[in-house]
């Protein structure tokens, strides 16, 4: 499923769950429900991840710039930080407020808590329907998925509370439904803020080994050593790579041709920048120009012929 394809059902499920979240928390203080203000501050957190997913898919069509010459991928990394700070604000809030209501719980109406709720279970299995396809093929789309369906099961719980309250007045049902939503918020932030972190930090990406990627591209023919390796992510599923490779003699195409594939297939790295170098290249950073051992010159070009003339002259 291409991008293009993966926009429009985005676009529907934002939409729609946005529209929740706004009926969500106007009926949570008309019926003094915590359980429904809270979970409409955990379903805000999952309209901003799809609508970073949506300006993911929008932003990466963008072209690069001599400025921006990886264009404007990680504005997705932007989005992605805001987005994983402001629900630790939201459990915060919810947190305070459940303690308060543990010790004085409010009247809490159950039957509209109940509508609106189960209104949220609607549009959330609708939107877990129009995700579902493009979570297969899209690492962008499956983590919307996941959030949509993190809503669902918020919204279900606001329902178990309702029912609790209705059948036997038990208002503290309340607060701890929404203690249990907010601290189902955490888990989640903290781990997009972990991700997040490593990606501006440039760190290898968790799901690539650098322990099997080394010992991999060594195994290949003509490779002696390896160097300077660096494997970093650019956004969600664009990873990067550069390194040094010195080779034995046989032909460089040959060499970064089989690195080039074995990267992509097993390791599932497609931006990779590698410098085939003779063996015995300085490894200390010195600059080749300084360096006459990196001089390998074409006996054909014009440089080459100026040497020999002043040479025999």
């Amino acid at each position: 499923m291409s991008a293009a394809t993966n926009q429009r059902p985005l676009a529907l499920v934002l939409g729609l769950t946005a529209a929740y979240v706004i009926a969500e928390l106007t009926g949570g203080i008309l019926t003094h429900s915590l359980a429904l203000i809270a979970d409409a501050g955990h379903t805000l957190t999952d309209v901003l991840g799809l609508g970073m997913a949506l300006a993911a898919i929008w932003f990466a069509r963008r072209p690069a710039s001599a400025a921006r010459t990886y264009g404007f991928y990680r504005t997705e990394m932007l989005a992605a930080l805001f987005n994983s700070i402001l629900p630790f604000g939201i459990a915060a809030f919810i947190l305070y407020e459940a303690w308060q209501r543990l010790h004085a719980p409010p009247e809490v109406n159950g039957v509209p808590m109940l509508l609106v709720a189960s209104v949220g279970v609607v549009i959330n299995l609708i939107g877990v329907r129009l995700l579902h396809a493009g979570a297969d093929q899209s690492l962008n789309v499956h983590g919307a998925f996941l959030e949509v369906l993190a809503d669902l099961v918020g919204a279900v719980a606001v329902i178990v509370a309702g029912i609790v309250i209705l059948l036997t007045g038990w208002r503290i049902a309340d607060p701890i439904v929404s203690i249990g939503i907010a601290l189902f918020i955490l888990p989640r932030a903290w781990r997009l803020l972990s991700s997040v972190v490593d990606v501006l930090l440039e760190a290898a990406p968790s799901g690539i080994n650098l322990g099997e990627l080394e010992p991999a591209m060594r195994a290949i023919a003509g490779v002696i050593a390896l160097h300077e390796l660096h494997v970093w992510t650019i956004t969600s599923g664009f990873v990067a790579m550069s390194g040094h490779v010195e080779a034995d003699g046989r032909p460089s195409s040959d060499v970064l041709h089989d690195l080039q594939a074995l990267l992509r297939t097993r390791f599932g790295i497609e931006h990779a920048t590698l410098q085939v170098e003779r063996p015995g290249h300085a490894g200390d950073g010195v600059c080749c120009a300084v360096d006459p051992r990196c001089l390998v010159i074409d006996p054909t070009s014009v440089l080459a012929q100026d040497r020999t003339a002043h040479s025999t002259g």
